[in-house]
């Protein structure tokens, strides 16, 4: 088994989404959307074949239904299908899914003539991330296939294989921007990647989280809340697509929903479904 979770550039319009949930196929475990990010994420899981036969639909649907002259929001975007990573589940070695990368990049290229930025473990040994990709594409860091400019419609494409992450939000009630960039920065750490954003009259911090054998969400929250201004709180944790077993069984089971986690949202009871 293998998951794919692809970022699609799109999270206000339902219509569209409805449509792009139905393309995803039966490799859809679920979606998350956001109106502020102006971002949709589609968190696929399936055999190989089925998985790249659902990927494809996807991508073909987002192309055809949006456009990114079109597109505002507060997350950064390369394109209309910003990110697909590609994870190895299960028995499954890392090394297929960097050839699921590689094999869906080459797609890319010659498929629509969109930019493709790889990220992961590269040919010449050496590993590349993507915020390095969003830092330095088209300026130090050409694309590794298709033209060497945007598309004005569709953008470009980071395509990546990498181990399970844990994508997670933290919605901070009376706290100002520049407190929530001040803590994003604070809690920044080899194991975690954290942005600030101001989403309507809220603010976010926004966290990726690479490694979660290293670093528990829960240590994250309660440095979060220790970092709070006088006044200010946590008002809600927010988990992005999903999470394995093992992280619900790496914290007590009272902060769950604190967290923002729950047993249904798991990789292993969606991809039993």
């Amino acid at each position: 088994m293998f998951e794919c979770v692809i970022n699609i550039s799109e999270g206000r319009d339902l219509p569209a989404l409805e449509q792009l949930s139905r393309a995803a196929g039966s490799s859809l475990r679920d979606r998350h959307r956001d109106r502020f990010h102006n971002r949709a994420v589609f968190t696929m899981i399936n055999e190989r074949d089925q998985l790249l036969l659902d990927v494809h639909s996807l991508v073909h649907s987002a192309y055809r239904l949006l456009d990114l002259r079109q597109h505002s929001g507060v997350h950064p975007r390369l394109g209309v299908v910003d990110v697909v990573p590609f994870v190895a589940l299960g028995p499954e070695r890392p090394e297929e899914a960097c050839a699921l990368r590689d094999a869906t990049a080459s797609w890319f290229a010659e498929s629509f003539s969109v930019p493709v930025f790889l990220y992961g473990p590269l040919s010449d040994g050496t590993v590349r991330t993507l915020p390095e990709v969003r830092r330095w594409a088209f300026t130090s860091l050409a694309p590794d296939l298709g033209p060497g400019e945007a598309s004005p419609s569709r953008g470009a494409v980071a395509v990546g294989c990498r181990p399970i992450l844990i994508a997670w939000n933290l919605w901070l009630r009376d706290v100002t921007f520049d407190e929530a960039r001040r803590i994003a920065s604070a809690i920044r750490q080899g194991a975690v990647r954290s942005l600030a954003f101001r989403v309507g009259e809220e603010v976010q911090v926004s966290c990726n989280v690479i490694d979660f054998g290293s670093v528990r969400l829960s240590q994250v929250y309660d440095q979060v809340s220790a970092l709070l201004p006088r006044g200010g709180a946590i008002d809600r944790a927010e988990l992005v697509g999903l999470a394995p077993r093992a992280l619900l069984e790496s914290e007590s089971e009272e902060r769950w929903e604190e967290l923002g986690l729950s047993p249904d949202a798991t990789i292993e009871a969606r991809s039993a479904r």
